[in-house]
């Protein structure tokens, strides 16, 4: 697998790749990830069209990975709609697995 080229830019848990292999000027790929003291967390990932395929996702979450490790945490979760196949595999390929947790919500707006 080819590393993407690029450049990585750090702030604070979030890391975005800039100039990859000649795409237009812009964003090709970002991670957000914090740790709350007990986990670590990836908000989110994204990847443009054009780069998906190319290493970049792994090579963001590889760069979120070590920044948790960096900050002693034990364990890395996210979340990924369960019917999002195309995102499941990815990150099963990466080796996550998926945990025997309930995730439970509610939306904040008022009722009318």
């Amino acid at each position: 697998m080819e590393r993407p080229r690029g450049r990585f830019r750090p702030r604070a848990g979030r890391w975005c790749l800039d100039g990859a292999r000649g795409t237009r000027r812009g964003v090709a790929g970002s991670v957000m990830v914090g740790f709350d003291g007990h986990r670590g967390w990836v908000y989110y990932l994204a990847v443009s069209p054009d780069q998906r395929r190319t290493g970049l996702g792994r090579a963001l979450m590889a760069a979120a990975e070590d920044w948790l490790r960096d900050r002693g945490a034990p364990k890395l979760q996210l979340m990924v709609r369960e019917d999002n196949a195309a995102a499941l595999d990815f990150y099963e390929a990466l080796g996550l697995e998926r945990q025997k947790v309930a995730v439970l919500g509610r939306f904040l707006k008022e009722d009318a």
